[in-house]
Formats: structure tokens, C-alpha cells, sequence
């Protein structure tokens, strides 16, 4: 990747070679690799600020030969590949440089002025779940990027994934999990390409032991999803899974039960008999894991979610394993319905987030406007974090496009969760800017765009029908209630109406302009 980078900057591209020479770029992991460690030692650049620490690395300057090098030092393969692309960033080249066609300047000279610092992630687990992918992932990949069965997103498509993770310093993914979509480990490649990747898989709420019961489980050939009336065929899912699994070690694996795909679990009809429920499956699931995994199911990654209702039957006192990942919910519009109390706080497994920046459900979905003002992700996730949430941030990013930005900032704040603050927030959305579109316009853009969130917040462009989804079809008309008349006052508060048609007319008539100044 850094070789490629390099050539979209300059006329030329690294070349690499087997001999340390002066004006070289050395990259090494010191306790993984002796030679490595014996020049570091030549140099007298000390690497015990490294060394054993999660995803870290360090930039250093030596000169060998009476010319100066630069040096990668790498705590392991993931953080020597993020201190790798670090460079590229120094280079101009944008994370979204495939994703968004984003084309780097060319450039004579890159000056690269190394601190020392180690860099280490905030979060140890940061990523996105890729959901509702039913119009744009899904079709794109199977129809255009990667042409083959209806539904599929195959190993190529998630290479491209699993490439701007790494250059978001993301390090886990939740696959696509729809219906519509060919489930993750039916294709071949895909979870091969993972671990080249280094990319942590783990799964939705839904999706037990990565088990995708919206894709995988065929109702009308193996029955009800019901733990109580087909425990048979149900454990056979998991155990088949789970064994599939055996000898890797990037998989993050989530406990507990729900129904098929985002529904309440078959089978109980009280919060208490749901309790009752996940206490009996947990159990079996993690002597599964115990199994085919690690003899000590308290060495392998696990996540309990408790998502819409399941969050009513954990506040019963539901017992959970005390190195169980909790992973604390928003309310699927930004704001986050739990934090881990002072006891909570003190479990092994520690705890977590999945965050909504795209979603689709009652009582309305927003799935391709990307309106979540950054200001309240910061508030939330900041919140989170001070309530000692550090395991595991996921954010539902939908189709990925056209929410690069919340992405990154979400991203940013789990790698370094001093990146931002309030009152550096917009220089944040301005650097952005600048690195996509140039500095010339990156104030106009940035406060484009700031516009752009406050009249989302003030209602999502999806909301302006005063209606709802996912109601009784046997009442509403495919589920929807009729569109009702604006809330908005024309005859108060200055024509609210008028005010909100012409704030958008202006912010149109700006990316216009903006637009005119950009090269193609």
C-alpha cells in the first residue's frame, strides 16, 4: 500500500531492498525480529516504550552512513502497519483515496519530522458493522466490483474494506448480514482475506458465535429458530460455526440469544423467562467455544449485547461472564441508553459500544444522509469513555457511503479519544476538509457542512414526513403511516417553514460554488 501511495504522489516510488543504506525508510517489529532489534541497539534507539504494548509504533530518525533514515518501529504486525501508513498520511494521501476518489498532489519534497511519540490505540477494538447494505454494498459488489452470485460481497470487495480500515487505524469488522446478502463465511475467501488483513470479524447482536441466523438459518429445511422446541438443530448451527473456527485467533464472539435476524428470542413470553433463557445458553455457547477455541473459554474474546429488549432482561439482574464484553447500546438515533455503573466498571471483560450512524427501523430510519452531528457523537462517545468503555467501539456505518466523515471521526476518537475536544471540533471538520478537497476551501466546506449537521439535528430530512415505520400492516398500509402536515409554524417564530427551505436553498447555492472552484 505505502509503494502505491507513493507513486500517486510522486514521480517515482520506494524501492525495496534487503540493505541498510542511508536516506532508507527501516521498518521492524524489535521483539519479533532479531536483526531488527541488533540495529536499533547499533543505533542506541531505544524501543522499550514499544515493545509489548497493543497496536503501538513509533517514528524515530537515525543516520546510518552520514545519511539520515527513518525508522518504523512496530509493537506488532497490526501496529507496524499503521505506523506504515502513517507515512502515507504525512504523504497527502486520504484513507478515502479509493473509496471517495480522493487524488493526492503531487509533491517534490515530503517532510516528515519525527517526535518519538508512541502511538497507541485509546479503544483496543475499533471498527464498523456494515448493515442495511441491501441497495448500494451488496449490489455494487456482486453486480459491478466484483461480478458473481446475486448478494454475494466476496473476498475482493472486503479486501477494499478491510484496506480502509487499516488506514482508519480500525481493526474489527461486523459483516454485512442481511437477507439479501450471501452470509460472510458461505463465500469462500472471506475470512481467509481477514486474517491477511489482521482484521478482528466478530457479529451483530443477532448473530451468536458469528452465526448469521438472518442468511443461514432455512426455516422451511431445519424449522423454528427456537432454542426450547429445535435445541437440536439450533446447537448444530453454532457447534458447526464455532469448530469452523478452530486454530484462528481474529474472531470476537458474541453470546447470548435474540430471534431470527432483529427480533425478540422464540419462545419466552416474560423479560423473566428471557433471563432464564440466556442463562441456560450462555453457558453451552461458551462450553462450544471451550471446545473447539480455548480450553479457557475466559482467554477467547466474547461480547454480550443488550440491544432493544435485551437490555430490559440484563437489568433483571441477568447473570453475564465476568470476562464478557458489555456492549452498551445507543437508542439507534445517537444517544446511548446505558453506561456501566461503578460495579460494571470493575468487570474483567470490561465494556463496550455500538453506536447508530445509519439506521433502519421504527419508528423511522435514516440510512443514506449521514446527518449525525459530530458534536453529539463526540458528546456520547467522550461520555463513554469516561465511563471506563474501552474494549470494543462499533459504529453502524450502513452502506459506508456517504458517511466517510462520521466514520472517521468516530474512528479517530476510538484510536486517540484526546484527538478531539469540544472546542476543537470544527478544526477537526477543517483538517478534513483541507486533506480531501484542498485548503483553499476547507473553511467554506467545513462550515458547509456544519450547517449541514445543525439542520439535521435540528430533524433528520428522513423525519420530515411525521410518520412511522415498521407499524401493523394489517392496520397501515405496508407498515407506513400516512405523511402529516409539517410541524414547522408558517405564521410563527418568523415563518419556521420558510426559514428552514431557505437556510438549504443557501447551503445549496454554497456547495455550488464551492464545487466550481475544485478541480475535476
Amino acid at each position: 500500500m505505502l509503494f502505491k501511495d507513493a507513486s500517486q504522489v510522486c514521480d517515482g516510488s520506494f524501492k525495496q531492498g534487503t540493505t541498510v543504506n542511508g536516506r532508507s525508510i527501516l521498518i521492524g517489529m524489535p521483539d519479533q525480529e532479531p536483526d531488527f532489534r541488533d540495529l536499533l541497539k547499533q543505533q542506541k534507539v531505544g524501543c522499550k516504550d514499544v515493545v509489548g504494548k497493543r497496536a503501538a509504533f513509533k517514528h524515530v530518525t537515525t543516520t546510518i552512513n552520514g545519511q539520515p533514515c527513518l525508522l518504523v518501529i512496530g509493537s506488532d504486525p497490526r501496529g507496524t502497519a499503521y505506523g506504515v501508513l502513517e507515512l502515507s498520511r504525512h504523504m497527502g494521501v486520504s484513507p478515502w483515496a479509493w473509496w471517495a476518489d480522493v487524488t493526492p498532489a503531487k509533491q517534490t519534497t515530503v517532510t516528515i519530522t519525527p517526535n518519538g511519540r508512541v502511538h497507541a490505540p485509546s479503544v483496543q477494538y475499533r471498527g464498523i458493522f456494515l448493515n442495511d447494505e441491501d441497495w448500494g454494498l451488496m449490489p455494487w459488489s456482486s453486480q459491478n466490483f466484483e461480478p458473481g452470485p446475486r448478494g454475494q460481497i466476496g473476498p475482493k470487495t472486503y479486501a477494499k474494506i478491510f484496506e480502509l480500515l487499516l488506514r482508519l487505524r480500525a481493526n474489527t469488522i461486523w459483516p454485512a448480514m442481511h437477507e439479501c446478502t450471501i452470509p460472510f463465511y458461505q463465500v469462500p475467501g472471506n475470512d481467509e482475506v481477514s486474517r491477511k488483513y489482521g482484521i478482528v470479524v466478530g457479529s451483530s447482536h443477532c448473530e451468536p458465535l458469528l452465526y448469521n441466523s438472518a442468511g443461514e438459518w432455512n426455516e422451511a429445511s431445519m424449522g423454528r429458530y427456537n432454542f426450547f422446541t429445535n435445541k437440536d438443530k439450533v446447537l448444530n448451527a453454532w457447534t458447526n460455526r464455532v469448530a469452523q473456527m478452530a486454530g484462528t485467533d481474529n474472531h470476537f464472539y458474541t453470546i447470548g440469544m435474540r430471534g431470527k435476524h432483529d427480533g425478540r428470542m422464540e419462545g419466552v413470553s416474560t423479560a423473566e423467562a428471557y433471563k432464564e433463557a440466556l442463562e441456560t445458553v450462555i453457558p453451552i455457547q461458551r462450553s462450544l467455544l471451550a471446545k473447539h477455541i480455548n480450553p479457557d473459554p475466559t482467554k477467547v474474546p466474547q461480547a454480550f449485547i443488550p440491544y432493544k429488549e435485551v437490555l430490559e432482561v440484563y437489568d433483571l439482574g441477568m447473570k453475564v461472564p465476568d470476562d464478557a464484553t458489555l456492549i452498551w447500546c445507543d437508542d439507534n438515533y445517537g444517544y446511548l441508553t446505558r453506561l456501566s455503573n461503578p460495579n460494571e466498571q470493575k468487570r474483567a471483560g470490561g465494556a463496550g459500544v455500538y453506536y447508530h450512524l445509519s439506521y433502519w427501523g421504527r419508528p423511522h430510519d435514516y440510512l443514506w444522509l449521514a446527518t449525525t452531528p459530530p458534536a453529539q457523537i463526540y458528546s456520547e462517545m467522550r461520555k463513554a469513555w469516561d465511563y471506563n468503555t474501552r474494549k470494543l467501539w462499533i459504529a453502524n456505518v450502513g452502506d459506508i457511503k456517504p458517511g466517510e466523515y462520521l466514520t472517521e471521526f468516530f474512528l479517530d476518537m476510538a484510536w486517540d479519544i484526546e484527538s478531539v475536544s469540544p472546542t476543537t471540533l470544527l478544526q477537526h471538520l477543517e483538517r478534513w476538509a483541507a486533506r480531501e478537497f484542498g485548503s483553499a476551501n476547507a473553511k467554506a466546506i467545513a462550515a458547509v457542512m456544519s450547517d449541514y449537521y445543525r439542520l439535521g439535528m435540528e430533524r433528520k430530512p428522513e423525519f420530515m414526513g411525521w410518520n412511522a415505520v415498521e407499524l401493523s400492516k394489517q392496520t397501515y398500509h405496508r407498515g407506513l403511516s400516512p405523511v402529516t402536515d409539517t410541524e414547522y409554524n408558517p405564521l410563527a417564530f418568523g415563518d419556521e417553514i420558510k426559514q428552514r427551505i431557505d437556510a438549504f436553498d443557501a447551503m445549496i447555492r454554497e456547495v455550488d460554488r464551492i464545487e466550481s472552484s475544485i478541480p475535476a
